[in-house]
This record gives structure tokens, sequence and C-alpha cells, in this order.
């Protein structure tokens, strides 16, 4: 194991800066983590934003999609997170929230680049059945940067999930012996403690 790993503190470091940086660069190996639902389900979400504390990610989403439905009726949710070049896997929980409107959600659509935006002019919600392949996007927007006024119908669909994060499972796999480190969040402060991997 990298030898400045060794510590617990060290470790937590390693999490803040791999999950602030995938938040802040698109080609970073944790940009895109899996977030797992109370119901089963598993999708990908790209991550955009991380709290400097761990106190909090957040993803954007269809405000129409039945993930949402999923996180109202329990909001416990899951993240995993993998860097295979660095063999290191974090697996974290915590609750989720929406945010549909309001300053969090007017910030991060603010902060959204165009062609983000307008996948959120999809006609049907996310997952609605069709005839055939589709963006779901209307023909005249399809392929094109959207305009603002074009956008203004996106709004509507946009929404924010927070997630405040409570545990943390660190995983680093080597020919030289894997490690493992758990974190829980209790009165705002992590404690962690070594295990078995």
């Amino acid at each position: 194991m990298n030898g400045s790993l060794d510590s617990l503190d060290a470790v937590l470091a390693d999490i803040v800066n791999r999950l602030t940086q995938a938040a802040d660069d698109r080609q970073a190996a944790m940009h895109t983590p899996v977030l797992g639902t109370a119901d089963g389900a598993m999708r990908v979400v790209v991550l955009r934003a991380c709290d400097p504390d761990l106190s909090g990610l957040r993803f954007h989403t269809d405000s129409r999609s039945p993930k949402l439905s999923a996180i109202r009726a329990e909001p416990r949710v899951h993240l995993l997170a993998y860097d295979p070049a660095e063999k290191i896997q974090i697996r974290a929980s915590g609750l989720a929230r929406i945010e549909q409107s309001g300053p969090v959600s007017d910030q991060a659509w603010a902060s959204a680049g165009d062609f983000a935006r307008r996948c959120y002019l999809a006609q049907h919600a996310p997952g609605t059945a069709m005839p055939g392949p589709t963006s779901g996007l209307p023909a005249d927007i399809e392929g094109q940067r959207p305009s603002a006024a074009d956008l203004i119908a996106a709004r509507p669909n946009f929404a924010a999930i927070l997630l405040r994060l409570d545990r943390l499972d660190w995983l680093h796999l080597a020919h030289s012996g894997h490690r493992r480190a758990l974190f829980e969040r209790g009165n705002g402060d992590w404690s962690g403690t070594w295990a078995v991997p």
C-alpha cells in the first residue's frame, strides 16, 4: 500500500481529495459513481459537488425520474465509486434530499452548462417507453445548443439531489495486501477504524 495512506487521517484526506476532484474534473475516475436506492435500483450519476468536509455531495437529475419517488419513500441511499488505475473503491451512504426550487437548486441550475441543461428539455419522463431509439429531446433541439429562451421550459424538469454522508468504506486493492478503512460521522466529525478487507 502507498506509504502515505498508512493512517486513518491520510485515508480520510484521500477520500476528500478523490471526491472533490471527481466533482471538479469530468476526466476523474470517480466522476460518475453508481447511486443505489432502497428499492434496489442502481444508476450511474455525475458527481457535481463535494463539500470539503464530506458533509454533502450533489447530483443533478430530471425531476420526473423514478429515483425521486424512491428517495422520497426511503431517503437512505448508497454510493459506489471506483478508481481502476489506483485500485481504490469508495462506498458511501447517507440521507438524500431533493431540491427542485429555491437557492440550492437555482445555483445548481445556474452552474450547469447549456448542453447539460438541454437534457431537461426531454418531452417525456426518464424511462418512458418509446417506439424506437430516442434522446427524448424535441427535434429542433437535438444536437443543437439551446438558446436561453429554449431553456426556460427545461428548468421545471431539473432537480438537485443532496446527499448528506454518514458512512464511508474505503478499500485499496494491492498485491502486497488489501487495506480497508471504515468511517462514521458522529456529531459532525468523522471517526474511523481499520477493518479486514
